[in-house]
């Protein structure tokens, strides 16, 4: 399992000028490398490899002062995220993509990495140097050693680093490899229903509304870009206008991320969920709503479901995402489809069959409960979760034990929905 550490860096202003020349550096080299591609596919017709481009970049270290003043290991990342680049170009090519999206030249860079080496005794060379004051100190290759500010410990073989130019400062990444930890036992489970008007409801009718952050800041953004259009561009005070635009969308993000990490905690720990159940929604999609394109991106439901799915490596919890069709078309209570289909605006759900009356988010958030468990009325739902198993799927899935294993003990005993406590 791979966990992330970011901390606050403290450079000094030389440190500063430092990682600015490397990061232009190593921008020209990743555009250099791009076009080589380029040039061998169309004029050449072959193919230009990473290992072929890492061969180039040692005879140019040994020609050019300017290659060999950057640690090598900084430009074979850069090597190696162009590689990726062009991996995933070729892959949405063959997928047959509209729009494959061929690697653009890069116009900035913020960051740069490196991978850490081992000794010859086998160890892991460590990025932090450990002091008796305030601020460690993290080993930067060729520049030496940097401040920063140990917010948390570091856990884990580290594996990689990453330095981040962001609005509010220097920031270091630290990607380490620790142990994977054993799923708990799935006794509980939630479902959730996402939504614009409501951030969240779940299947036990508690209710999270939406706290809007870029809605909510929307007008503070207006001011800060009116005095950035007023001032003279390149000028001393129209960049710290700049600056002040993206210190505000910077703060957007961070509050954003706030709330979704304590959202997602509370719904495993605090709330004491094993399970945690949503639906597969195709956001890249539906953000092309012309109407709730903005609140799509506002609620930013995808980073919602990474957190879920990363806290649940994290502490050994379960997280599943199914089927999303008919989930707040059809009655939580008796199965049935509602004959004509609910526009947006009908926030209950009435049904006309059993006469079953409740919000439609927590209609929809059972629904997604009782299909993750596979059962409703007693009829199998088709789903690709493998934590239910029956004798007929057992041969389509190869599993070695044909036993029908439930999310949770309570659909075990009692498969109706109602036997869920509603």
């Amino acid at each position: 399992m791979r966990r992330t550490f970011s901390y606050k860096l403290k450079p000094t202003k030389t440190q500063i000028h430092w990682m600015f020349d490397v990061m232009e550096h190593l921008r020209e080299l990743q555009n250099s490398a791009r076009d080589n591609r380029i040039h061998g596919w169309h004029e050449e017709g072959r193919h230009v490899s990473y290992v072929e481009q890492a061969r180039i970049l040692t005879k140019a270290r040994d020609k050019h002062a300017d290659f060999k003043a950057v640690p090598q290991d900084f430009q074979a990342c850069a090597l190696m995220r162009v590689e990726r680049a062009f991996q995933n170009f070729f892959r949405r090519v063959n997928e047959g993509a509209e729009q494959p999206g061929f690697p653009r030249y890069r116009m900035r860079n913020r960051s740069f990495t490196w991978k850490l080496r081992r000794d010859k005794k086998g160890n892991r060379q460590q990025p932090i140097v450990k002091t008796d004051g305030r601020y460690m100190r993290l080993k930067v290759p060729k520049l030496g050693l940097v401040k920063v500010r140990l917010s948390r410990p570091l856990q884990g073989d580290p594996k990689e680093v990453t330095v981040v130019k962001k609005a509010s400062g220097w920031h270091v990444r630290i990607s380490c490899e620790l142990d994977d930890v054993p799923k708990v036992e799935p006794t509980t489970a939630v479902g959730v229903d996402v939504g614009t008007t409501r951030y969240l409801t779940t299947s036990d009718g508690e209710v999270v509304e939406n706290p809007r952050w870029y809605r909510e800041a929307e007008g503070l953004l207006k001011k800060h870009q009116q005095r950035q259009s007023c001032r003279k561009r390149g000028s001393r005070r129209w960049q710290k206008a700049v600056q002040l635009v993206a210190r505000h969308h910077e703060r957007t993000v961070d509050l954003r991320k706030d709330f979704i990490g304590k959202l997602v905690y509370k719904l495993y720990h605090h709330l004491q969920n094993a399970v945690l159940v949503a639906e597969r929604l195709g956001v890249k999609n539906m953000v092309k709503h012309k109407s709730l394109s903005k609140s799509i991106h506002d609620a930013s439901w995808a980073t919602f479901f990474v957190w879920c799915e990363n806290i649940a490596e994290r502490d050994g919890f379960h997280f599943h995402q199914v089927d999303p069709r008919n989930t707040s078309q059809t009655c939580s209570c008796c199965g049935q489809k509602a004959p004509k289909k609910l526009t947006l605006s009908v926030r209950t759900f009435e049904c006309i069959y059993c006469g079953e009356s409740l919000d439609r988010d927590h209609n929809a958030a059972r629904n997604i409960l009782y299909r993750a468990a596979l059962v409703l009325r007693g009829q199998r739902w088709v789903t690709t979760l493998e934590e239910a198993r029956s004798r007929e799927l057992q041969k389509k899935w190869t599993l070695r034990t044909p036993r029908q294993t439930f999310l949770f003990d309570a659909m075990v005993n009692n498969p109706m929905p109602s036997g869920l406590g509603n």
